[in-house]
């Protein structure tokens, strides 16, 4: 590592320090502000369980919660790569999940908004190897959602009451 990489990487750790950052999994993180606090909207489809299994995952089962996460849930799927024939070979599944964040309370909204995400899978093989395929990527998709929401949450975790 030369002169200049070690000097901007040493100036760049006091500036992060001395802006007052802390890790969001650290002792005084803002993960601590929603671990075990957040009631996930009960599931009514499989992709919806997938996506509340990773949230709880992340986040914890609420037994008393603070916050309320509502979600909408939408999944599309797109053809990808169509022969000559006009078989499709290739799909992608296209998820957009909206999200509110209310506080338990009194219900006021404390954040919300929307991501989105896609995984794509093969159709080349039987239809049961099709179907696993989808199924597969149903659950890669529901995962990649989960994560981005809970980044999200994570990033105004300081600042709810």
């Amino acid at each position: 590592m030369s002169l200049s990489k070690r000097a901007f990487l040493l100036l760049s750790l006091a500036a992060v320090a001395a802006c007052g950052f802390t890790p969001v999994y650290g002792p005084q993180g803002g993960a601590g502000a929603l671990q075990n606090r957040v009631a996930v909207q009960a599931p009514d489809s499989r992709a919806a369980y997938l996506l509340t299994q990773r949230l709880e995952q992340r986040l914890g089962r609420a037994t008393a919660p603070t916050y309320l996460l509502d979600t909408g849930l939408t999944i599309t799927q797109e053809r990808m790569a169509v022969t000559t024939n006009n078989i499709t070979t290739r799909f992608n599944l296209v998820g957009r999940l909206v999200y509110r964040l209310r506080d338990a309370g009194t219900g006021a909204v404390l954040n919300e908004g929307r991501v989105d995400s896609f995984t794509g899978y093969s159709a080349t093989g039987s239809t049961v190897a099709t179907r696993a395929a989808e199924r597969d990527a149903q659950e890669r998709l529901m995962t990649i959602l989960a994560d981005q929401l809970v980044t999200r949450l994570l990033a105004i975790s300081a600042d709810l009451p």
